[in-house]
């Protein structure tokens, strides 16, 4: 999917946003924000995944700032409120359906898009949404195809509940390989956070990139060759929020691909073709 006019303004508003989490200089957000929106206009067209050009400015803003990753401390409150959370709820989930729904519910742990908001009582929010249910549900054909599963992971905090539904496909005989970030970008969760929940002793760990460079969603010009090769042999692709589909729903020769998200913004609702606001499981065979 390719980056549209109507996600340029969002996109810097998204910059500015994690500028003032590490500057309250007024003059040098604004420098950023003008650099960010300079190169926005140069690379627009190139024919690349929306998450490509994103990944672009963003790096351009981390440079600016000096700061590699401006959203841990949110990170670790996210995660800190998914623990929660799944403390309190994971005894009431017990079938994949469960799990899928509950991984998409955390997918809304996103911050710096205009057309959405994070919840400030996630647990009120998480028991709401779970009775809701999921608006497109496709688990019921996706379940059989998992046996040897590719995860994308996305943001942090909900990869608590991803570790969820990771650890019910291993009970059931899938074999996981679940990919993070190579270098923190906005608040996806990378090896370091996946290695503090113990992911690594549960699952295959790798990175949707090498040498530390920071991209959204998963750029296929520049996966490491562990993960091409895991993506080969897979029976089945979760690809978990926004940039994931943006990168990925252009493409036919990859396996069959299970999105689970929240649908935050316009352009993907119109893609998928549902409102914004609908929790997804969605299979594209």
């Amino acid at each position: 999917m390719r980056l549209q006019e109507t996600c340029m303004d969002c996109l810097i508003s998204r910059v500015e946003y994690e500028s003032r989490l590490c500057t309250d200089d007024e003059a040098l957000v604004q420098e950023v924000v003008d650099a960010c929106r300079d190169k926005l206009l140069h690379i627009f067209a190139d024919p690349v995944p929306a998450p490509v050009i994103a990944s672009r400015v963003h790096r351009l803003a981390y440079r600016m700032l000096e700061d590699t990753d401006p959203y841990y401390p949110l990170k670790q409150a996210n995660t800190k409120d998914a623990l929660a959370v799944c403390r309190r709820v994971k005894g009431e989930l017990s079938t994949f359906r469960d799990l899928v729904l509950a991984s998409v519910i955390g997918n809304t742990l996103d911050y710096g898009s205009e057309a959405h908001t994070v919840t400030d009582n996630f647990v009120e929010f998480f028991r709401r949404e779970f009775a809701a249910g999921l608006t497109v549900d496709d688990t019921d054909a996706i379940e059989p195809l998992t046996s040897r599963v590719v995860y994308l992971a996305d943001n942090c905090g909900e990869i608590v509940f991803d570790a969820l539904l990771a650890d019910y496909l291993k009970r059931n005989g899938s074999h996981v390989t679940f990919v993070v970030r190579g270098a923190p970008i906005l608040n996806d969760a990378t090896l370091e956070d996946a290695l503090a929940l113990g992911l690594d002793r549960r699952v295959d760990l790798l990175t949707t990139s090498a040498d530390g460079v920071a991209e959204l969603g998963l750029n296929l010009d520049v996966v490491p060759p562990a993960l091409s090769d895991a993506l080969d042999r897979a029976t089945l692709i979760i690809a978990k929020g926004m940039a994931n589909y943006e990168s990925l729903s252009d493409y036919r020769d990859l396996p069959s691909i299970a999105y689970l998200l929240t649908v935050k913004c316009g352009p993907i609702g119109a893609d998928v073709g549902i409102p914004v606001g609908s929790r997804v499981a969605l299979l594209r065979e």
